[in-house]
């Protein structure tokens, strides 16, 4: 293994990357956030995203998991041995039995990240309040085949530990970006003059039911705030909205479970409408 700083005691090193943790303006302004777990790390890692460095447990015996990425040249990011309590403190395991967290950089807010096609699908969600409900949409959306998500608003933060954790590694795989307001998205719509996209909103007094909207073509698909749903800015930019059928006592479903069940339809009709 390469020489590793070791840190034993609250330092400002230690107190830097435990406000990751907690504190989204200081996530921001260093542009970096904490990745905890070995599928979320093995994803950020194979999937190329810039590791700044890899902490883990000093002294502790590793996993032959931790220690192939730790001794590999070709991960980048400085190796920190770290005393086992306070690796714990950032791992956020309730058990305390951490041996890796990786401090990673994000990249640019730019919907140049997306990509674009005949058979685009995307989400965006509205001001969603809860980390917890981004890194879920991220998962599903990465699940069903959609080419990347949007959050907008005045929003809970796709870089929490909560959302990356609820990902389950998807945030690594599918480009997510955040915008503050429609005005960006409507520029990103508008350079798409060859595939222009249908904007669907999700809602539980959508004008059509789910499984009768045409969700084949290009299609980006609107998730309201959890309590207010979607804004007015955003139902005036949908082509058409869709509601979930619902057959028990619920009216409605979460801001996940909807997007899920939506996503999925789109997948199935768009598995369905694929030639033989």
């Amino acid at each position: 293994m390469r020489s590793a700083l070791r840190i034993t005691t609250r330092n400002a090193r230690f107190q830097q990357w435990q406000a990751l943790l907690s504190n989204r303006t200081k996530r921001r302004r260093s542009g970096e956030f904490l990745v905890q777990g070995v599928r979320p790390i093995t994803l950020a890692v194979e999937t190329g995203w810039p590791v700044a460095a890899l902490l883990y447990a000093d002294g502790r015996r590793l996993s032959g998991w931790a220690r192939t990425l730790l001794d590999d040249p070709g991960v980048p990011g400085e190796r920190v041995a770290m005393a086992p309590g306070l690796l714990a403190e950032l791992s956020e395991r309730e058990d305390g039995d951490a041996e890796l967290v990786a401090v990673v950089r994000m990249p640019e807010d730019d919907l140049s990240r997306i990509p674009t096609g005949p058979a685009f699908l995307g989400v965006l969600f509205d001001r969603p309040t809860s980390p917890g409900n981004i890194g879920s949409i991220i998962r599903s959306a990465d699940a069903f085949g959609a080419d990347g998500m949007i959050v907008t608003g005045h929003a809970a933060d796709v870089y929490d530990p909560k959302s990356v954790r609820a990902s389950t590694g998807s945030l690594f795989c599918l480009p997510t970006v955040r915008v503050p307001s429609p005005r960006e998205v409507d520029d990103w719509l508008a350079g798409r003059t060859e595939h222009p996209l249908t904007v669907v909103g999700t809602d539980e007094g959508g004008e059509t039911e789910l499984y009768e909207a045409d969700l084949t073509g290009p299609t980006l698909l609107l998730v309201g705030n959890e309590t207010s749903g979607l804004s007015t800015a955003w139902r005036e930019r949908c082509h058409r909205t869709v509601r979930i059928p619902m057959r028990g006592r619920a009216s409605s479903l979460n801001a996940a479970n909807a997007a899920t069940a939506v996503l999925y339809e789109a997948a199935r009709q768009r598995d369905r409408a694929r030639p033989a």
